[in-house]
């Protein structure tokens, strides 16, 4: 079981449905229908979709600056469990390779009903800089959807959880979850208050 102080979380495909957002941002202002979720077999999207390149990237630019009508969608049970996870934990911990915090913080906020008080959003630009943020703030297990972050994880001592994804389905030696419903069962919850008379 994970203690709550000694865990923390990526975003993009784990918190927060970013491929969904990018699948809408294509169809609705590129007219790209052609592509589904589970087409996203690999991180590297050029790699595996049937999309311009620079298409690409415009979109990504687009995600991280918050230049689209689409909704981003947390993960399906994510609200909930970070939630509960804001009375165990001080704060709740996530850190993203997304370069700058642009409009993730207030969507985080926003859709995680969390004040700025509860959580901690560390920005890193690059995947390798994940590990040193990590160890800073005493974090031992650390979900992310990216092997190759995992890898790079698991070398600097740090348990990486894999939340599994399409993009994501090589083999590995990883804990795997499917959804936040299993994050919360790898928690070790403190005991509930008892109430007073």
């Amino acid at each position: 079981m994970i203690h709550p102080d000694t865990l923390a979380f990526d975003v993009d495909g784990v918190l927060a449905d970013t491929m969904g957002l990018f699948l809408a941002i294509a169809s609705e202002e590129y007219r790209i229908d052609r592509v589904s979720y589970h087409d996203i077999t690999c991180y590297e999207l050029s790699d595996c979709l049937d999309i311009d390149p620079a298409i690409i990237d415009a979109i990504i630019g687009k995600i991280l600056d918050g230049d689209y009508a689409a909704p981003l969608m947390p993960i399906a049970g994510a609200s909930q469990v970070v939630n509960r996870l804001a009375q165990a934990a001080d704060p709740v911990l996530f850190v993203t390779a997304r370069p700058y915090p642009g409009p993730i913080r207030d969507w985080i906020e926003t859709q995680m009903s969390l004040s700025n008080r509860c959580y901690e959003l560390v920005t890193t630009g690059s995947f390798e800089a994940k590990a040193q943020a990590l160890h800073e703030r005493g974090i031992c297990h650390f979900v992310d959807d990216r092997l190759e972050t995992c890898y790079h994880l698991q070398e600097a001592g740090i348990e990486p959880i894999v939340f599994a994804q399409p993009w994501n389905r090589k083999r590995h030696p990883f804990r795997e979850v499917a959804s936040w419903q299993e994050i919360q069962a790898l928690i070790a919850w403190p005991p509930a208050e008892s109430p007073t008379v």
